[in-house]
């Protein structure tokens, strides 16, 4: 049964996904904050799909932290999940990425359209620079910002090398830090086709002001946090 959800889930997914694209190609007129807005729509349609196929759902701890002003996310990254769950849960955001995601047809074509923070990893301190100079112009646009600080999915249990980035960006900008934990991944495991049935936990922390710290000590703060919080919420 869990493969055959999964199947009818993965299948659904790509029959509702391409059409989307392909009509989300003609929003380009429009302003950013208004793509994202229909654009999300997408997320949100998924949300509810897995819900159905898979009955898989989520819950949020701490969601009266969530500020009135621009802030930034730094968040644990398990899965596919939270990309999508984060677009119903936060107002308007976009992540900071590497470009080559751009570039995978479909879901890349539809992820340029939400003005993400692309950048060139192999660029060095370029890439810092470009990532102020975009973070500044989304800040503006009406955006939040969205950054995994470890750089990639992570399996259940293991913590990788939280990288001082975001912390330096969240600095830079006068930005609010807001830290998420989350489990996804035990139910919607990297690069796996099953979704498993089950309630994904979310928690968000309390807002962490970055213009009175460092960006290491702010890194560190960051990653006590969502580690203390996922062990927490396995436990």
């Amino acid at each position: 049964m869990l493969y055959l959800r999964s199947f009818i889930f993965q299948v659904g997914m790509w029959g509702f996904t391409i059409p989307f694209t392909l009509m989300c190609l003609f929003l380009f007129p429009f302003k950013p904050i208004t793509r994202y807005k229909i654009i999300s729509l997408w997320a949100k349609t998924m949300l509810w799909w897995v819900k159905i196929t898979c009955n898989l759902s989520f819950k949020v701890s701490g969601i009266e932290y969530i500020p009135d002003k621009p802030f930034m996310i730094l968040s644990k990254h398990q899965s596919a999940w939270e990309t999508l769950a984060f677009q119903k849960i936060f107002p308007p955001q976009v992540w900071v990425l590497k470009r080559e995601l751009l570039w995978i047809p479909f879901f890349g074509w539809g992820l340029a359209m939400t003005s993400p923070i692309a950048i060139n990893r192999s660029a060095g301190r370029k890439a810092l620079e470009q990532m102020k100079i975009q973070g500044i112009d989304r800040v503006k646009k009406g955006f939040n910002i969205v950054i995994f600080p470890e750089g990639t999915r992570m399996k259940p249990g293991e913590t990788g090398k939280y990288h001082i980035g975001g912390a330096w960006l969240a600095h830079q900008l006068k930005l609010d830090i807001i830290p998420v934990a989350h489990n996804a991944g035990n139910y919607w495991k990297k690069n796996s086709f099953l979704r498993k049935a089950g309630v994904i936990k979310v928690v968000i922390g309390k807002p962490i002001n970055s213009a009175t710290e460092d960006p290491g000590s702010l890194n560190q703060k960051v990653k006590e946090w969502i580690e203390t919080t996922m062990t927490d919420i396995n436990v």
